[in-house]
């Protein structure tokens, strides 16, 4: 059984979360909280959404899936971005997996949503074998970027460096090395 997560299943979400992080070898990586999961999934302003799976035969949760909306601007449509999918290891092979799976394309169909992209990890030999069966495709042309930390704080202080306001406000404009908040109708 698939279903939305709620405030009650946080301590198992948490647990599910630090089990995947053990499974892909990155425990000490995995530092939300309880409540940093909390104000995500269920605070005032929700950044992302989990599914959760159930054994019917036992009533345990089996796994889980986490996701948020994100935008195409070549479609011009929203699409679901899956950040986490994981099924525990005795649950493994009962369908689970392509359950979660079902559930968020067909969120993506029922909201006329147009993508539905996630990435995996290149040793994840099971993982990949579903989602070629299921019609995903690795898109080989793209390389995930990230940045983190002082290359993160580094960069986020050479875009506000010598000027004020909030970049993200309506209006915003900016430009080399300064933000403004005021609206600029030639390109610099």
């Amino acid at each position: 059984m698939i279903r939305p997560a709620t405030p009650a299943d946080l301590p198992v979400l948490h647990a599910l979360i630090r089990e995947l992080a053990d499974y892909e070898r990155a425990l000490s990586e995995a530092r939300a909280t309880q409540e940093q999961l909390r104000t995500a999934l269920f605070g005032p302003d929700p950044v992302a959404h989990a599914l959760i799976a159930t054994d019917e035969a036992t009533g345990e949760p089996a796994g889980f899936a986490l996701w948020f909306r994100n935008f195409s601007t070549w479609t011009g449509t929203a699409g679901l971005y899956l950040e986490d999918l994981y099924v525990r290891p005795q649950a493994r092979g009962a369908g689970h997996g392509k359950a979660l799976l079902a559930a968020l394309a067909a969120i993506c169909v029922e909201r006329g949503w147009s993508r539905f992209e996630w990435t995996v990890l290149d040793w994840n030999e099971k993982a990949l074998g579903v989602y070629r069966a299921i019609g995903a495709r690795p898109q080989d042309e793209w390389t995930v970027q990230r940045l983190t930390g002082s290359a993160l704080a580094a960069l986020a202080a050479q875009t506000v460096q010598g000027g004020k306001g909030d970049v993200s406000a309506p209006g915003a404009v900016l430009t080399a090395g300064r933000s403004d908040n005021r609206t600029n109708s030639h390109a610099n």
